[in-house]
């Protein structure tokens, strides 16, 4: 059954108990999965990378909640507009056979082309670590996020040579100076795609109306994500064992079903578009280091509500598909007791 709907009247009242008493389970279970350093697990189709990379922050642990459910932070007011991310061809640089644009590096992003008749990677470069990215080989951009911090990178356009091998047809190296740490958690990329007219920034906005902090918004759309999107067991089940799966935010909105990846993208879009950094991360958790994906959020305040205590001045984990599974399941969302970040988006 899909839940998504929960107000729809074309319910029935058999259909409107079950999502009641599913609902108040998973806001029991809200207290498990902070408490548990909200654990998430392996979805399958995770996207291929470089080398480890941090998080970028500690998870919170899990606090008592006040009776009245009360919410904290600094007061909320919505943005005059979604901050967004786009290719700019006019100022790309020419590299090989494709063009990299790094003209809004200092906003966090930045944008690569290229056309080819092989499988080609984007590939960000920061000291030991690496990010690598399948472009689209017809010429249309990719715009991946410059997570690494202030620095030197390279930016290298790699195109495939023989099964996992790949040759540098291209590159830029660039000193980058972001103007504000969080500046790529709060736009689009590849696995956050939306623009102002998106269906999901349009759901955001709504459920953060009325909102009086911080805390207001992260509890309204926590909520609404774990009643209103089931976990798809099957597609897990068939992106298992196959990598470069694309989330799209929109889909899964209008779906009602995603993994792992699923959520975490479609929160991303809707904290980001609200102006509340958050991070995509993917990495491993327990049981058999099974591969995930979660988000970490950012707000000035603190926000206790329902057994979840969100820190100020700190990255909180938060495990959205842990929470909508009931309590998890082993076999794709873990058990809710260890996280082991790997990749931060």
């Amino acid at each position: 059954m899909q839940v998504g709907w929960i107000l729809d009247r074309s319910l029935s009242d058999s259909s409107r108990a079950v999502v009641a008493a599913r609902y108040i389970r998973v806001v029991t279970l809200i207290a498990v999965l902070f408490l548990s350093l909200l654990l998430l697990s392996s979805c399958g189709g995770g996207q291929s990378a470089g080398s480890t990379s941090p998080s970028g922050g500690e998870p919170s642990q899990g606090g008592a909640a006040s009776a009245s459910g009360q919410t904290s932070g600094p007061t909320y007011s919505e943005p005059s507009q979604v901050m967004l991310s786009a290719f700019d061809s006019a100022s790309a640089q020419v590299v090989g056979s494709g063009a990299i644009d790094v003209s809004n590096a200092n906003l966090g992003y930045v944008g690569a082309t290229v056309v080819s008749s092989s499988r080609c990677k984007f590939q960000v470069v920061k000291g030991d670590m690496s990010y690598n990215y399948d472009m689209n080989i017809d010429g249309s951009p990719i715009i991946v996020p410059i997570n690494m911090g202030s620095g030197s990178y390279r930016f290298r356009i790699m195109q495939n040579t023989s099964a996992s091998n790949y040759a540098e047809v291209g590159a830029l190296d660039v000193d980058v100076q972001l103007d504000d740490e969080f500046a790529p958690f709060l736009r689009p990329n590849i696995f956050c795609s939306y623009d102002a007219s998106s269906a999901c920034v349009k759901k955001a906005f709504e459920l953060a109306s009325g909102a009086q902090n911080e805390g207001d918004v992260v509890r309204s759309i926590y909520e609404w994500m774990v009643t209103s999107i089931d976990y798809d067991t099957q597609k897990a089940s068939e992106l298992a064992n196959t990598s470069g799966y694309i989330p799209n935010p929109d889909e899964t909105l209008q779906s009602g079903y995603g993994i792992c990846f699923d959520y975490a993208s479609l929160a991303a879009a809707m904290f980001r578009s609200l102006g509340i950094p958050c991070q995509i991360i993917t990495g491993y958790v327990d049981p058999d280091n099974l591969y995930h994906a979660w988000n970490m959020i950012y707000i000035d305040g603190q926000w206790v509500s329902a057994e979840i205590t969100v820190d100020s001045d700190k990255w909180t984990r938060i495990d959205l598909t842990f929470a909508a599974a009931d309590g998890g399941n082993s076999n794709y969302t873990g058990n809710g007791t260890t996280y082991t970040d790997r990749y931060v988006y």
